[in-house]
């Protein structure tokens, strides 16, 4: 564009500058009064003479000026008719650059627009994924905490299923044989050879059974003697009996035995009375007499 604005500027100054050399020359007249205002009419011959050759030289001037002027309009035309073709060109040329642009802006734009979202989906679930976690470490944290209930809970089931774990089983010698009895009163029975003994309520020494919780108990007796003499025990529960086993022979063998379900408060005290009078026999191979009981279900 500033191209053709100097070529424009070029050509105005050269049309304005022959255009001075034109007027500024003589024109036909003005040489024929020239010749005669200095020649007074002294030659008159001449001045016809001086006439034609000025007004001949006056033509070819004239014609040369004009020849030089069109060669120079017809090449500035084409060179500004081809500074118009490059402007065209140069205008298409920003045209399809402004398009361009604005669709490079649309696109800038739909793409902050897709990064803004993505950010936003980002956001949204980095927040699903915090609460997600939480949610997970809150059910792990109820989890472990019902684990070491639980585990706290088998442990106490496990600790109250030993404290109910009773039983006990025991026979009356725990070396050698012979009789027990007959005695002028009542004695208590200790069964000094124990099978078993879980929670170690029964007392081998004094042949007593003390309750370590409050329950149902279920004990048994057997009673073995020889004929003769009658063979007599009972179950006694704190001093008063319960059931009693019992046999009487004239000869031969004596043998009898006997149970009972008891409900005892912690504390009590269950042993075999054998009666006065009565007489018993044993020995520590056969463990013909015994005397046993264990825990039924605990009471509360």
């Amino acid at each position: 564009m500033k191209g053709l604005v100097c070529l424009l500027l070029l050509l105005e100054t050269f049309v304005c500058v022959v255009q001075h050399q034109v007027d500024g020359g003589l024109d036909e007249n003005e040489i024929s009064q020239q010749l005669r205002s200095e020649d007074g009419g002294q030659n008159p011959p001449q001045t016809d003479t001086l006439r034609d050759e000025a007004s001949t030289d006056s033509q070819q001037n004239y014609h040369l000026c004009f020849t030089d002027i069109h060669a120079a309009l017809r090449e500035l035309t084409a060179t500004v008719t081809e500074q118009k073709a490059n402007i065209r060109e140069l205008t298409a040329t920003v045209t399809e650059q402004k398009a361009n642009n604005r669709e490079l802006t649309a696109n800038i734009r739909e793409l902050t627009a897709t990064v803004t979202e993505q950010k936003a989906n980002i956001r949204a679930l980095e927040t699903q994924l915090s609460e997600q976690q939480t949610f997970v470490l809150e059910e792990l944290n109820k989890k472990n905490d019902e684990i070491s209930n639980l585990t706290l809970g088998q442990v106490e089931l496990r600790k109250e299923n030993r404290d109910r774990e009773i039983a006990f089983s025991a026979g009356l010698m725990q070396s050698g044989s012979g009789y027990i009895g007959p005695f002028t009163t009542e004695i208590t029975l200790t069964y000094r050879n124990v099978f078993t003994n879980i929670g170690n309520a029964y007392n081998p020494i004094t042949g007593v059974f003390t309750a370590p919780l409050k329950g149902a108990y279920m004990f048994r007796v057997s009673v073995f003697g020889h004929g003769g003499t009658p063979a007599t025990v009972t179950i006694d529960k704190n001093g008063e009996r319960t059931v009693a086993a019992h046999d009487v022979q004239a000869q031969d063998r004596l043998h009898s035995s006997n149970g009972v379900v008891l409900i005892l408060e912690v504390g009590d005290v269950v042993y075999v009375r054998l009666w006065s009078g009565r007489r018993i026999a044993d020995d520590s191979y056969s463990n013909h007499n015994t005397f046993s009981g264990f825990l039924l279900f605990p009471l509360r």
